[in-house]
Parts: structure tokens; C-alpha cells; sequence
């Protein structure tokens, strides 16, 4: 498909549903600088199922000398593209990401007729995992912080107040964070970024019986609603990701929160470190809980995720791009010998 075609026909699959839809492509090229051996590379796609917020057109990708498999999990939203090199090969993989995404918010003042989660689905996001265990100090907590709530929104709310009033964002913290919540609440340690402080969020939900996931993904353009701190600067969004949080409340579905950014803005909302009664730190507090700006693209939910091909242990989560040669598992915030480069473009549709 050309490039016009392609326009035409995104035009078309995103005006009938809102005049709000952005048209973004995202794409990820990955170089090893140090081969050995064979040599694969994973990559995760935008989100392969459609949601009320972002709806990916076409994944595809680009690879010399390399064999190339997908990968899908629908549970999850879960898309890779591995790439399997030869000794020999120079291994280079680009994947591009084409979509559509709009602003979400979830009018909480509204209770609606939402589908249910089926049996399966909600033991599937109360589940413990190995970085968000659900009993002992995570269950003590939440007990804690949801003793006075009456309804699964006030719940929901008493835990986001408090990751935003007792975690900060630690600008030392690697990449966006591990997330090992047990960690962080048995050191007394609660900071980091956000895939710690929104694995808090849902590591807490799930241990007070209310369904949640990490949504993990990428800023792929600046902020329009006044917050420079949540948006790219340019069109380089190679250390750009970042996870987001949903819960799912009984007569809202899944509703969009995102603690982490809270505290974000806090630290580096010019002039910086602005304190909770500031009246920025205010607005975006009141709006991160029940909406997301969309100048972002989403990848998928899964943790512990098992490598398709991979000889090393599951990753925590797939945000990154990951590599794997005869030597073991690359570092993928490692330039020394993982080289990736992420570009985002916004797509206006002809017509």
C-alpha cells in the first residue's frame, strides 16, 4: 500500500468514529553493535486489539539477512516482532507502528450500563505476579488505605490520593523502573518512576479486590492540555516510554489514572519541585484520575512475559526493545552494545 493510500484509507477508518482522532506512525529500528553467534530481537508493537482510545491500523517491519515471526497474546494486547539472525548476519530490525489515538476520560459522575468482566477476565487482573504480589504487606496496605471506603470508585480513589501524597519520582531511577512493589513498601523506599509508581497503583487495586492493569507504551508528541513535562519534545521518542495504569469500577468499565505523571509534574514543572497545593500539581491530580491525554501510543498490558525463542528468564514487561546473542540477554538501556532509535510522526489524512 502507498503512502496517499495508506492516508486515505486511515482517514476513513478513524472520521466516522470521532473528528478527535490523531493519526500517528511509530517507528523503532534496533541495532546490535555486538553480535555473537545468533542473535534475535523483539519488539513490541502498538496495542493489536482496539480500544475507545487508540486503534492501530498495520504493524510492519523491515529486516535483512533475519527471519521474522509475530507474536500475539489478545489477552494481554500483546504484539511481537522477533527477529532471528545467523552467525555472520548484521542484526538490524526496524518495525513501524501506524495508528490512531484520542483523548480518553471517563465521566465518573455518570454511572453507566458497562460491560462485565467475565469470571475469567477478572481473576486475570486481580492476579498476583512476580513483581506485584497481592498478600502480605500489599494486602496489609490496601486494607489500610481503603478502610473508609464504601464503593469500589471510592477505593479506587483512596489509593490513587495516596500514591500521589506519600510516593515521589526518583529522576536516578533506570529507565521507567522495575515495579517491585513488595520491595518498595517493605523498605519504606516508595520511589522511582512509572512503571514503579503505577505497579504500586495496581498491585494495590488487585490485593483490594478491584481489577487493574498496567498499560505500558510510549509519548509520541507534546502536551496540548499545558504540561510540558508529559509530552516529546521532537520527533525523538527513543527514551520517551511510559506506563500507565486502568481500573476496572463496576458501572464505569475501565477507567484511565495515571499517579506517576502526578508526581511528574511535581518534579519537573518549571520552576520544579512544586509542592501538592500548587495549582498545577492540583489540576493534574484531578485530572489523571479518569483521563489520559493521547499524545501517546500504547503498546500492551502483559507482565512477566516469556520471549517467544528467548534462552533467559521472562521480562517484567515489555517496553523496551529486547536482544539476545550467544552470550545472553542484552541490557536494553545499555548503548554500549544495544543500539535502538524510536521516531514518532503525526500523519494528517487526505481526503
Amino acid at each position: 500500500m502507498n503512502r496517499r493510500s495508506f492516508l486515505q484509507s486511515a482517514g476513513a477508518m478513524f472520521s466516522g468514529r470521532s473528528p478527535n482522532w490523531r493519526i500517528f506512525e511509530l517507528t523503532t529500528r534496533v541495532e546490535i553493535l555486538k553480535p555473537s553467534g545468533a542473535t534475535r530481537i523483539w519488539v513490541p508493537e502498538a496495542l493489536i486489539t482496539d480500544t475507545q482510545f487508540q486503534k492501530t491500523s498495520r504493524n510492519r517491519f523491515e529486516c535483512q539477512g533475519g527471519v521474522v515471526k509475530t507474536f500475539r497474546n489478545r489477552k494481554e494486547a500483546l504484539g511481537i516482532t522477533t527477529a532471528e539472525f545467523p552467525a555472520g548476519a548484521k542484526p538490524v530490525l526496524t518495525v513501524t507502528s501506524r495508528g490512531a489515538t484520542r483523548n480518553w476520560a471517563v465521566d465518573l459522575s455518570a454511572p453507566g450500563n458497562q460491560r462485565k468482566l467475565s469470571t475469567a477476565e477478572k481473576n486475570h487482573f486481580l492476579r498476583p505476579t512476580k513483581m506485584l504480589p497481592t498478600d502480605g504487606i500489599v494486602k496489609q496496605k490496601a486494607a489500610g488505605i481503603t478502610k473508609n471506603a464504601r464503593t469500589d470508585v471510592d477505593k479506587a480513589r483512596a489509593i490513587y490520593d495516596w500514591i500521589v501524597e506519600n510516593t515521589y519520582r526518583n529522576p536516578k531511577t533506570r529507565g521507567c523502573g522495575i515495579g517491585d512493589i513488595r520491595f518498595m513498601l517493605e523498605s519504606g523506599d516508595l520511589g522511582g518512576k512509572c512503571a514503579d509508581l503505577n505497579a504500586l497503583y495496581v498491585g494495590l487495586a488487585r490485593a483490594a479486590g478491584l481489577p487493574a492493569r498496567d498499560v505500558y507504551g510510549i509519548r509520541v508528541a507534546g502536551s496540548q492540555i499545558g504540561y510540558k513535562s508529559l509530552g516529546t519534545s521532537s520527533a525523538n521518542a527513543t527514551k520517551a516510554q511510559h506506563c500507565r495504569a486502568e481500573v476496572y469500577l463496576n458501572a464505569y468499565g475501565w477507567v484511565p489514572v495515571d499517579p506517576a505523571d502526578v508526581r511528574k509534574v511535581m518534579l519537573e514543572e518549571a520552576p520544579g519541585h512544586r509542592p501538592l497545593d500548587d495549582e498545577m500539581v492540583k489540576r493534574a491530580r484531578t485530572r489523571l484520575f479518569g483521563s489520559w491525554e493521547m499524545n501517546w501510543i500504547a503498546y500492551n498490558s502483559a507482565q512477566d512475559v516469556v520471549l517467544p525463542g528467548s534462552s533467559g528468564p521472562p521480562v517484567h514487561f515489555l517496553m523496551y526493545p529486547q536482544a539476545e546473542t550467544a552470550e545472553g540477554r542484552l541490557d536494553c538501556l545499555d548503548p554500549g552494545n544495544f543500539r535502538y532509535e524510536i521516531a514518532s510522526r503525526e500523519i494528517t489524512a487526505v481526503g
